[in-house]
């Protein structure tokens, strides 16, 4: 236990939004039964003061509303972007190059968007206000976008040069609702996972529990959208109307804002805390502006509010990394002589420093998502161009290869319940003091389960080119262990980093650090193109037609494959490094 600065005797508990209320028995299907001694927390029974804005008491209808919201908006979002360059080429006479750009154009705005949106929500409207208002977006471009399909002629045939441009006027207002829903998406997956884990009292170890539960069933929902809009939606979309699929996309959204309207009474809501971007760099900008002053050997004397009623959020403990930072909370004369410290750019809160520091640790295990990132999009890639020049048919029926990724959508449910119902209780028996697998160390064998899963891609492409060298193609089947073994990284490391993020992030952070969480996906599917595109560029030079022909039977995949086997080694051991070097976020209750 440290001492904060004050004449108090400080508590260290996790700075989580603590509310009183009976335990979330949601979910069944995943609860686990014994109580959580995660290492990540270390609370007792003291309230946080002034965080909530409203006192309202918890049941199981507010996480299951908002579990039930993100499948529907899953299932929206899907609906438009699955089936969209077809919709450019076909409706819209795009060409195939624009369509290609417009798509990836989109979906890159609607993973970007988050980040603006929880800053927003961090720093003036909060998560409830933020979801309510993007709902309204999203479902007012989903209305437009559904209603310029009814404005659609049918398409004229396109000749082997090009097609004939459509409506400008339609065109421009497709456009111009497609940017609305990726806006009005972005806003809602900023605050919508942030908003869910405050559902959760975190006083208690069982509802902790039932809170990283949450987390598990919020990433299959995502994916259940995946696979629902890629099926269902999109066969409407091709082969009854793109009104009525799109419509159905819409439908979705508006059930959504109707759900989540309906349940304001049950939800818990807090106060956003104020700019988080300000205080970062008013920690920077005091820290050279005290460049002279020397740090004191006891952390006591940094400065640091005392006063319960004029700080809104929990204080954070004093640690003694990045010890430059400190000088932002030396007490010096002319500080004093400013009358009000509190804000200033010349003397910050050992709050407003710890913050910083936060943001600092994390940063490494951030880009090293990124890394595991890029290895784990191969199944929307390399994988499926993997399984198109292997043996599809299984008896007489044909296996698309695309649709392995329903099989790998099943394997990470069925990993959610060994983790939670086998893996967890069996770490608790064998670890003296009752503990289980702390955050990090989940994490870390989501890493290490990335090598294997790149390093069985690889033996697979090594004996599946034997096979096409001896006239007999190897049956898709063989993907199979592949898809098992990522299924498992991705419910350790994914799930798992959406948590960690959460909960070590300041509360004036929550949404921000949530979304960057979550970008990391796409950062890695954007330095998966880079590295495939340098290395087909690099290896053709070396030696035609290099390792990634169009032709796959006359290229290495293999190589390919046993490169990300290398960088996802040198991913886990930097990790691990970074991961044991980390200290965990400590407050202070007074």
């Amino acid at each position: 236990m440290e001492e904060g600065a004050g004449a108090h005797t400080s508590l260290l508990v996790k700075n989580l939004p603590i509310t009183d209320g009976p335990m979330l028995t949601y979910l069944a299907f995943f609860q686990d039964d014994a109580s959580s001694h995660d290492e990540e927390s270390q609370s007792l029974l003291e309230p946080h003061q002034g965080l909530q804005l409203k006192s309202k008491c918890p049941d199981w209808r507010a996480p299951t509303l908002i579990l039930g919201l993100e499948c529907l908006e899953s299932m929206a979002f899907n609906g438009i972007g699955t089936n969209l360059v077809v919709y450019l080429r076909l409706v819209l006479h795009g060409g195939i190059a624009s369509s290609a750009s417009t798509v990836s154009l989109w979906y890159g705005t609607s993973f970007f968007v988050p980040i603006l949106g929880a800053a927003i929500a961090d720093t003036y409207w909060g998560n409830y206000k933020t979801i309510l208002i993007s709902l309204i977006m999203y479902l007012i471009g989903m209305v437009l976008i559904t209603v310029t399909t009814f404005m659609a002629y049918t398409p004229a045939l396109c000749n082997e040069i090009s097609c004939l441009s459509s409506n400008g006027f339609q065109t421009t207002l497709f456009f111009a609702a497609l940017y609305l829903t990726a806006v009005g998406c972005g806003g809602l997956r900023s605050a919508l996972l942030p908003f869910g884990a405050d559902q959760f009292n975190n006083e208690n170890s069982l509802d902790m529990q039932k809170r990283r539960n949450f987390f598990s069933s919020f990433y299959i929902c995502v994916i259940f959208g995946v696979i629902t809009s890629g099926t269902i939606i999109v066969w409407v979309q091709e082969n009854v109307s793109w009104t009525i699929g799109y419509g159905i996309a819409t439908a979705c959204i508006g059930l959504a804002l109707i759900g989540f309207v309906v349940g304001t009474p049950v939800f818990r809501q807090h106060k956003p805390s104020g700019s988080p971007v300000k205080n970062i760099f008013q920690v920077i900008v005091a820290s050279f502006r005290n460049l002279g002053l020397e740090v004191p050997v006891d952390s006591s004397l940094l400065y640091e509010v005392r006063s319960k009623t004029t700080q809104r959020r929990p204080k954070l403990a004093h640690s003694d990394d990045f010890r430059f930072l400190d000088k932002a909370a030396i007490i010096s004369d002319q500080s004093l002589a400013n009358g009000s410290c509190e804000g200033s750019w010349r003397l910050c809160t050992v709050t407003q420093v710890e913050e910083l520091k936060i943001l600092i640790r994390l940063l490494p295990i951030w880009v090293t998502g990124i890394l595991f990132g890029a290895a784990i999009s191969q199944m929307h890639t390399t994988f499926i161009q993997q399984g198109t020049v292997m043996n599809t048919k299984i008896g007489s029926v044909s296996i698309p290869p695309a649709s392995l990724y329903s099989f790998e959508v099943i394997c990470v449910t069925l990993w959610v319940l060994v983790v939670n119902k086998v893996i967890v209780p069996a770490t608790r028996t064998c670890f003296a003091n009752g503990a289980e697998l702390t955050q990090l160390q989940r994490i870390g064998i989501g890493r290490f389960l990335m090598i294997f899963a790149m390093a069985l891609a690889a033996l697979l492409e090594m004996k599946r080119l034997e096979s096409v060298q001896a006239g007999e193609p190897l049956s898709i089947v063989w993907q199979l262990p592949q898809y098992i073994v990522i299924a498992g990284a991705e419910c350790f490391a994914i799930i798992t980093q959406l948590e960690f993020f959460h909960g070590q992030a300041p509360d004036s952070m929550k949404s921000m650090l949530t979304a960057f969480a979550l970008l990391t996906t796409a950062l890695g599917n954007y330095l998966s193109s880079a590295i495939i595109t340098f290395l087909a560029s690099v290896t053709r030079v070396w030696h035609s037609p290099g390792w990634i022909p169009d032709d796959l039977n006359q290229g290495h995949l293999d190589y390919y494959y046993w490169c990300l086997t290398a960088l996802s080694l040198a991913n886990f051991f930097i990790f691990v490094y970074f991961a044991s070097k980390y200290k965990l976020k400590k407050v202070v209750v007074n």
